[in-house]
């Protein structure tokens, strides 16, 4: 029998999360009667919002303004921002209050080919803490640090004055075990997949009360690929495939003075676990989720058990604001809800932000609803972002040929 002597709490989590079996014979009295039916997905990790700007803003991005790190939520806001490239890492801590050695970290990169187009990349890596594993007679036999990474590249252009696209290619691998196996079970795998993310941004200048404002909308769909699993015998998991919706309204009050509202909506594409029926495991009602990448992601829009009223509620909402004063100064918050039989995820957000010629600082602090607990509550999350434009290069090379 398998025992640890040291594991956090957010370990054993995602190995519970990881490990269950998304076809699992019977639902218990307990959750029909309660309504809980979660989507279940393997690298939930892909699902945290990286960065303290858009984490400010109850976890909305597909539509706020372009930043360094617009390869996470819409790729495609790229060749809207006026830069030549920049660089940008963010840090988030998990569990702070329980443990010290759970964090997210998020790099990200972008170059501008020309006016209408940029290349893009990014590393996301989440760090697990460690896990020692002993034998029967509490004696260790090894030890492994779980992490998890996903690694990408993107390509956007402008299509048209106001019209922009963009792709990004994923290579995501989740490493919990370290290989561990023993006689009692089959050896255990690092999982590994593949992905993509296709989006499209919008964006329309406008004049309000001869004030300059503009609206913006956001549309990705987001680690379209291979399921994954930690087993060969295992059947394999969908990864979180998510269709986000955002918009965007901003207007500048007077010179030194703007606001932006935002606004994202989030819909897994993936099977809603149907009911079986404890004696027979046949499925009574849903839909049977071992299915095809592109079946499942069609199949998502109309196969809970509940019906419509139960699709409904797979939909998660992201709102939040941003001030500005005079392009430098920001303060941020925002909300973000989920349906209680869905996750029940609920907490509000707050952050600032300081912009200093090439060099942007952001933070980002969340505070959960009422009743409510989160692995990031009440902790700081910082951005560090540098971006440099055409006419700040041209200037310093004039200064050094002077």
């Amino acid at each position: 029998m398998l025992k640890y002597l040291k594991i956090s709490i957010l370990t054993l989590l995602f190995l519970l999360l990881h490990t269950i079996n998304s076809t699992a014979q019977g639902v218990s009295d307990t959750i029909l009667s309660g309504g809980f039916n979660a989507l279940r997905v393997a690298v939930p990790f892909l699902t945290i919002a990286p960065d303290s700007r858009s984490a400010s803003m109850g976890d909305a991005g597909a539509a706020t303004t372009p930043d360094a790190n617009s390869q996470h939520w819409n790729l495609a806001k790229y060749p809207f921002l006026n830069k030549k490239w920049g660089v940008s890492y963010s840090y988030t801590p998990w569990l702070r209050k329980l443990v010290n050695d759970i964090n997210l970290h998020y790099l990200t990169t972008f170059r501008r080919i020309d006016k209408e187009q940029v290349v893009s990349g990014s590393l996301l890596y989440f760090s697990m803490g460690e896990i020692i594993f002993t034998n029967e007679g509490g004696i260790q036999t090894s030890k492994h640090n779980p992490n998890e990474l996903a690694v990408d590249i993107g390509y956007s252009r402008k299509f048209a004055d106001l019209v922009s696209g963009g792709i990004a290619f994923r290579y995501i691998r989740s490493d919990l075990t370290g290989g561990y196996s023993n006689q009692a079970q089959s050896s255990s795998t690092a999982g590994n997949a593949f992905a993509a993310d296709i989006s499209v941004y919008y964006e329309q200048p406008l004049t309000i009360d001869n004030k300059k404002a503009q609206a913006a909308f956001g549309l990705v769909i987001s680690n379209i690929g291979s399921k994954i699993s930690y087993n060969a015998d295992a059947i394999k998991d969908f990864i979180p495939i998510n269709l986000r919706l955002g918009g965007r309204f901003s207007i500048d009050y007077d010179q030194f003075n703007s606001f932006s509202f935002v606004m994202d909506a989030n819909k897994l594409l993936v099977p809603t676990p149907p009911i079986y029926d404890r004696t027979t495991n046949e499925i009574i009602l849903g839909k049977n989720p071992n299915v095809s990448i592109g079946e499942g992601m069609l199949q998502s829009f109309n196969d809970a058990p509940g019906g419509a009223k139960e699709e409904l509620r797979e939909i998660s909402y992201a709102l939040g604001f941003e001030y500005l004063y005079s392009k430098q100064f920001a303060l941020r918050g925002g909300y973000f809800t989920e349906a209680k039989t869905k996750g029940n995820r609920k907490y509000y957000t707050l952050g600032a932000g300081l912009k200093y010629n090439v060099f942007t600082l952001d933070f980002a602090y969340l505070i959960p609803q009422a009743g409510q607990n989160n692995p990031m509550a009440n902790t700081v999350r910082f951005t560090l972002s540098f971006d440099f434009d055409a006419e700040t290069q041209n200037k310093k090379s004039k200064q050094n040929n002077n």
